[in-house]
């Protein structure tokens, strides 16, 4: 299942087309707490604690909806964009944006977040951000114009990137090591590829029946309620008095021009990949050129800013000898690769069923109901059972099996009945993905200490959305150069619409495989994770 996606299925239809793990220091396990009871930690010297059963099921549900809410409005834009764009007067050179921009100013903004959400309190950060979505989720449905949409969608992956980091860095902290941490990491790392799907599912029975808009307020609705369950049972931070003031601590313990370089970077390149989504031929623009240039010259920026602030002993956003833990380096890109197959599938598995078969949207969504139901399957009975099972074996049979998915819609015959072939493709898409969330989590976690889970948060989230746009992007690029070279006259047609999707799933087998190799080269000695240590 996917988390989130650059493009939508009209503009792509209608153009072209369109461990060596190692852990954190020694963290004590607190006794069990009542559940207004705080729960203190200090930047250096974190503990973790035991919450109460009934409180960490709140928390878990608080945590998960809220990202399930928002990844639901992703989907939702996904399948109803034609619509909103119709009643929005929405021009065809900005379809792309309304999706695009949720996702440039989140990915900018997650490694700022989750480095402040360090230093402020995950609480703090977790329920601005919460505020915030609702609020901006709400307007979305409000819009008038194409434009108001895509400033409040702008706003929102702001809010967004509040909330990812600091509610991973939340269970990280108030969850002790073992099996209630693994199934609190499985419910947050399902939430967004679950919620993406039931906006996809339920996407087109809003468009067919009550209208888009709707969909917006029922997630506004439900990221205030969520607000103001979060007030209630999000466990507090004590911040000790012998500390300096937050302020202070802003200014010297966050690396504000490392954020400010990786953030540059990320931006202008998710800004670059969005722009080649719409159409190829923008990479001939001279501002694109230059954009992606200064992206890829931040880069070694960055890296000698981490050496020099390594160096003086300064706070280094994400410290260059990180990267030398192959599980952690080898899991990351893993997770990008995972990630893009899995959002791809499910963008054009949608655009297969309804352009070249000529099902409606509904009947597109029903059909990749058994991708959403075997996603929540399979999260959970990772969660419950990854400190059983060594995580080499779990995460390459997963991504072994993944590959049969694209491989299935590969060989596909348009005339086969649904059983025949894509039911089956359908219920192997979200397994590699899924285990890797829950696998990724644990491993990204432990190898951050335990004073900066927010940024540990953030680079998670900001590898899996560069996966997302890199993956949408280049299988964009590849359909629609096969598509204008098929043998087709009407390049929009069923048949040539077809060659270009079947070359999209064919480079999907091609990456999945690739993150097969890199998980059996990079994690061949990593062990079990997720176990309960004293």
């Amino acid at each position: 299942m996917a988390t989130q996606t650059d493009t939508e299925l009209d503009m792509l239809s209608s153009s072209p087309i369109a461990s060596q793990l190692h852990y954190p220091p020694s963290i004590t396990n607190g006794s069990l707490r009542s559940a207004d009871q705080n729960i203190p930690t200090s930047p250096n010297t974190p503990t973790t604690t035991t919450l109460p059963k009934g409180r960490f099921i709140l928390v878990t549900a608080q945590l998960a909806g809220i990202q399930l809410t928002s990844s639901f409005t992703n989907g939702l834009l996904t399948v109803a964009l034609p619509a909103m764009a119709a009643d929005l007067a929405l021009k065809p050179n900005l379809l792309v944006w309304p999706s695009s921009v949720y996702f440039l100013t989140s990915g900018a903004c997650l490694l700022m977040a989750g480095a402040v959400s360090d230093v402020l309190g995950p609480r703090v950060v977790n329920l601005v951000g919460c505020f915030l979505l609702g609020c901006f989720m709400l307007a979305s449905g409000l819009s008038r114009t194409g434009i108001e949409l895509i400033l409040f969608r702008a706003m929102q992956g702001i809010a967004s990137a509040l909330v990812m980091p600091s509610s991973m860095s939340i269970v990280s902290t108030a969850v002790a090591n073992g099996r209630a941490r693994n199934i609190g990491f499985a419910c947050v790392g399902m939430s967004q590829p679950l919620g993406f799907s039931f906006g996809l599912v339920l996407g087109g029975v809003f468009v067919k029946t009550v209208g888009w808009r709707v969909g917006y307020y029922i997630a506004g609705a439900l990221g205030f309620g969520l607000f103001g369950v979060g007030i209630w049972v999000l466990p507090r931070v004590v911040v000790d008095e012998s500390q300096a003031p937050k302020l202070k601590r802003l200014a010297t313990e966050v690396d504000w021009v490392g954020a400010a370089l990786a953030s540059g970077s990320i931006a202008t390149f998710s800004y670059v990949l969005a722009e080649l989504s719409a159409d190829i031929n923008n990479i001939r623009a001279a501002s694109n050129i230059s954009l992606l240039c200064t992206s890829i010259a931040l880069i070694p920026s960055f890296v000698l800013w981490m050496r020099h602030q390594e160096k003086r002993s300064k706070p280094a956003l994400i410290p260059n000898k990180i990267w030398k833990n192959l599980a952690f380096s080898c899991v990351c890109v893993m997770v990008l690769l995972a990630n893009a197959v899995a959002n791809c599938m499910e963008l054009f598995s949608s655009l297969f069923f309804q352009e070249v078969q000529g099902t409606t949207a509904l009947g597109a969504s029903l059909r990749m109901l058994p991708n959403l139901l075997v996603g929540a399957f399979v999260n959970v009975i990772t969660g419950v059972l990854v400190d059983k099972i060594p995580a080499t074996y779990a995460v390459l049979g997963a991504s072994t099996l993944n590959i049969g998915a694209p491989l299935l819609m590969a060989l596909i015959n348009p005339r086969w009945p649904y059983w025949y072939d894509a039911f089956f493709a359908q219920l192997l898409s979200p397994i590699s993905c899924d285990v890797l969330f829950t696998v990724g989590l644990l491993i990204v976690s432990a190898s951050f200490p335990a004073h900066t889970q927010g940024l540990a948060g953030a680079v998670f989230n900001t590898v899996t959305q560069l996966g997302a746009s890199i993956g949408l992007t280049v299988l964009s690029v590849i359909s629609t150069t096969v598509t204008e070279d098929s043998g087709f006259v009407d390049k929009s047609s069923p048949g040539a619409l077809f060659e270009g999707y079947k070359a999209g799933f064919w480079t999907l087998v091609g990456m999945m495989g690739a993150a097969v190799v890199v998980g059996g080269v990079g994690l061949r000695k990593l062990g079990k994770v997720g176990e309960k240590r004293d």
